[in-house]
């Protein structure tokens, strides 16, 4: 077994819950190898590298060994290596961080933390 199917191994290796939505993701051009965008039925083989857009950053992975049965946690490093770059993993951190702050106006209720600070600075305490 050299080869396999993307969505097959993407749901394999735990980076979807679900094979359905691997497949999806891959129609909606969210996965891509050497920059190409593929479909579900694509065959990867042990050296391809995959791009998986998850926004707000796109992951990278390298593909060490392939597998149709879904591992275990564990196990998925034997698979693939998460050659991410650092820039890309910064951008998710600052997401992180940054939390509520630059929610849009409309986009539900506030808080109960961003309430009291809101009150607090209404009334110049």
């Amino acid at each position: 077994m050299n080869e396999v199917r993307i969505d097959k191994f993407l749901w394999a290796v735990r980076l979807y819950k679900t094979r359905s939505l691997a497949t999806e993701e891959c129609k909606k051009n969210r996965i891509s190898i050497a920059g190409v965008n593929v479909k579900p039925s694509r065959m990867i083989q042990p050296g391809d590298v995959i791009n998986v857009r998850k926004p707000p950053i796109t992951y990278t992975y390298r593909v060490l060994d392939v597998t149709e049965n879904r591992l275990g946690a564990q196990l998925v490093p034997n698979y693939i290596e998460d050659i991410t770059p650092a820039e890309q993993l910064e951008i998710l951190e600052m997401n992180k961080v940054s939390g509520f702050v630059d929610r849009a106006k409309g986009l539900g209720r506030p808080t109960k933390k961003e309430r009291r600070e809101l009150d607090e600075f209404i009334s110049g305490n």
